[in-house]
């Protein structure tokens, strides 16, 4: 889960208690430099500090300014170069440029969109909240959308699919196992972080919330299983769909929900034969193939997580 989501809690925290908080956001940045837009810092009217805009002297400077402006009462947006300055003893210098923006967040303030932030990013849902500054003009406000962790929704609890679970949760998604057979998908082949649910896969994937943050990967024990769990999931937001097996089950399974009536964009969502081309033939092999084709997609569907500045009335 995002550390921003970790900031966000501390904000609200501190709000709550009647407490003054800067938030602090990288917002532009140009050349090389120690961290990318979206990436946050909560600054507390102690003066301590929660998350990292990059370490070095620009953060301690954009501290020692946050601060200035927790005791005004104000935002602004701060610009650095990466020079001499701000690069840090140990730091090479690139002429990188970043805009920071602080928002001080007061307990009068409404805290809705950050509660909002909070409650969809828990659920793992997209999520964003707003963050208004002043340069050089009137205020604008810039969304700052939180790196949620993808959910994977695997059907099936066979050979590939626990090979599949173990390599994703070490690439950072959150893992659901679902197959029917209580024994196959025990807690001893599947420890935590990875949930299991037990029950008729095609009942449990429509009962699952899937939303755009969602990867579902089939890999039942057997085409009519294949068949049913996507019916299950096709044509639900999911942000990717896949389905194991060889180009000619793929077309029989494909046709066959075509010919049921399913519409021809649902079915050129599905990645089927799933993974990425590499010759696999073992299952830890088969395994790598898929979750590179899901990292792949991910990073391909990455969006920016700051967006604007709009006006200030966002909602």
């Amino acid at each position: 889960m995002s550390d921003t989501l970790s900031i966000l809690r501390a904000l609200l925290a501190e709000v709550d208690a009647g407490r003054l908080a800067a938030l602090c956001a990288v917002l532009r940045t140009r050349g090389s430099t120690p961290q990318r837009p979206g990436a946050t810092m909560l600054v507390r009217a102690d003066s301590g500090t929660l998350g990292t805009l990059g370490g070095g002297g620009i953060e301690a400077e954009a501290r020692r300014r946050a601060f200035d402006l927790l005791g005004a009462g104000a935002s602004a947006s701060l610009e650095f170069e990466l020079d001499h300055d701000h690069g840090g003893e140990d730091t090479l210098i690139c002429g990188g440029r970043m805009m920071i923006g602080v928002n001080v967040v007061a307990p009068a303030s409404d805290l809705t969109p950050y509660r909002r932030a909070v409650a969809d990013a828990e659920r793992r849902e997209p999520a964003w909240f707003p963050l208004t500054v002043t340069h050089e003009g009137p205020p604008v406000t810039y969304r700052i959308h939180l790196e949620i962790t993808p959910v994977l929704l695997i059907a099936g609890a066979g050979h590939v699919g626990h090979a599949v679970a173990k390599l994703a949760v070490e690439l950072g998604f959150h893992v659901i196992v679902v197959d029917d057979r209580a024994d196959v998908a025990s807690v001893e082949r599947f420890p935590l972080p990875i949930e299991r649910r037990i029950g008729d896969i095609p009942s449990v994937l429509r009962e699952y919330s899937v939303n755009a943050n969602t990867f579902v990967v089939i890999v039942t024990r057997g085409h009519e299983h294949d068949r049913q769990a996507l019916e299950a999931v096709i044509g639900r937001p999911a942000c990717y769909i896949g389905m194991m097996g060889s180009h000619r089950k793929a077309r029989a399974v494909l046709d066959g929900l075509r010919a049921a009536g399913v519409p021809a964009e649902q079915i050129d969502q599905v990645h089927s034969p799933i993974g990425v081309p590499i010759g696999s033939v073992t299952v830890p092999e088969i395994a790598v193939s898929i979750v590179a084709e899901l990292v792949q997609h991910r990073r391909r569907e990455t969006q920016p997580l700051v967006s604007g500045p709009e006006g200030s009335d966002v909602s």
